[in-house]
């Protein structure tokens, strides 16, 4: 046998040690639930969009941060109750095994779809469905804080100064702030602005459903 056919001893150790650091790259990292301890504090917030009432508890852990959240819809054995009962599940998970209640609230927020409409809520304002509220109020509470009314009057003065175009700074800024949450005509795409209990679009003239 030449010296160039020398064959040289296979270090099994080494294997070993490359098959290991090559099935950690492949196998993706396991999430570890958190579980809730077995008391633990909630809170209940009552909400009402659309004639669709419901209650939302959320359970938090030791350190404030929510871990589950229940869904009682007041017509219990509906479509939508069910359907709430499944979100909440799913979100419930989520927030054990790790994912941010940000990252949820970002992906849940201004979801459009029935039923929709004004909650009552002057902090949230125009719910565009059930996602939207819930996740809106979530960040709120748990992220964000208090951000204030955003459909709170602003205080008229009786003879408003006007630019050289005629325009009123603050009538302008009263209609902005009106917008706030609207949702978009569906005639011609233009936001539209609260008049009464419904919404009117300044554009094309047409109503969300009432005159």
């Amino acid at each position: 046998m030449a010296a160039t056919d020398r064959i040289t001893p296979i270090d099994e150790s080494e294997v070993a040690v490359n098959e290991s650091a090559g099935s950690e790259c492949s196998e993706p990292t396991r999430a570890v639930r958190r579980h809730l301890p077995d008391e633990r504090r909630a809170l209940t917030h009552h909400f009402s969009i659309a004639g669709q009432e419901g209650y939302l508890t959320v359970g938090v852990y030791e350190d404030g941060l929510p871990g589950e959240i229940f869904i009682t819809m007041a017509k219990q054995g509906s479509t939508i109750s069910g359907l709430m009962d499944a979100f909440a599940t799913v979100v419930s998970l989520a927030l054990q095994h790790g994912v941010p209640l940000r990252v949820l609230c970002e992906k849940l927020s201004h979801m459009r779809f029935e039923p929709s409409g004004w909650s009552g809520n002057p902090k949230i304002g125009y719910a565009k469905s059930l996602m939207d509220y819930i996740a809106r109020w979530l960040e709120l509470r748990f992220l964000t804080g208090d951000q204030g009314e955003l459909f709170k009057a602003l205080p008229m003065p009786i003879q408003p100064a006007r630019d050289a175009n005629g325009t009123d700074p603050a009538g302008a800024l009263g209609e902005l702030i009106q917008m706030g949450d609207a949702p978009a005509c569906n005639i011609c795409g233009s936001l539209m602005v609260r008049s009464g209990t419904c919404y009117r679009c300044m554009t094309c003239g047409s109503t969300s459903g009432c005159s």
